[in-house]
């Protein structure tokens, strides 16, 4: 266990890590709603689109990508290096999606620039980020 106390730790980690866990709550409720068809329903024609034509591998993808988050930011509040593998398999989880997502928007729908930065590029540098971030912390040892 790290000798430092949790005084040590800059009041940055725990915003960081709390508004990142809600960011992959949020990704894990969007991925319960696109599991329910009358929700879907009620979605733009573009997000029916790819969420209709989304073979199960994708879907698999997807919810790797948002639960393997949200477990990766609780281990990151509980100060554990642990969250590092796991926010790289959440990386791995959300370009298979993006992968199906893509394909899907260069061959049936055209997405306006907004959607394809909220769609496909924002979940992406998430998850960049935040395997940076935890290498950056465990070097500072907030982490163990």
């Amino acid at each position: 266990m790290n000798n430092k106390s949790d005084s040590s730790v800059h009041w940055s980690f725990w915003l960081i890590s709390i508004f990142f866990l809600i960011w992959n709550v949020m990704g894990g409720v969007n991925f319960i709603v696109q599991m329910n068809a009358d929700m879907v329903a009620k979605m733009p024609e573009t997000h029916r689109a790819i969420i209709d034509s989304r073979p199960i591998w994708a879907t698999v993808g997807f919810g790797v990508g948002v639960f393997a988050g949200a477990l990766g930011c609780l281990l990151l509040l509980l100060r554990k290096s642990l969250a590092s593998p796991i926010f790289v398999i959440s990386l791995l989880g959300i370009i298979v999606t993006m992968i199906h997502t893509i394909m899907v928007a260069n061959s049936v729908m055209s997405f306006t620039i907004i959607e394809i930065i909220v769609m496909i590029l924002v979940p992406i540098l998430v998850a960049v980020f935040l395997i940076w971030y935890t290498k950056l912390i465990d070097k500072k040892h907030w982490i163990n």
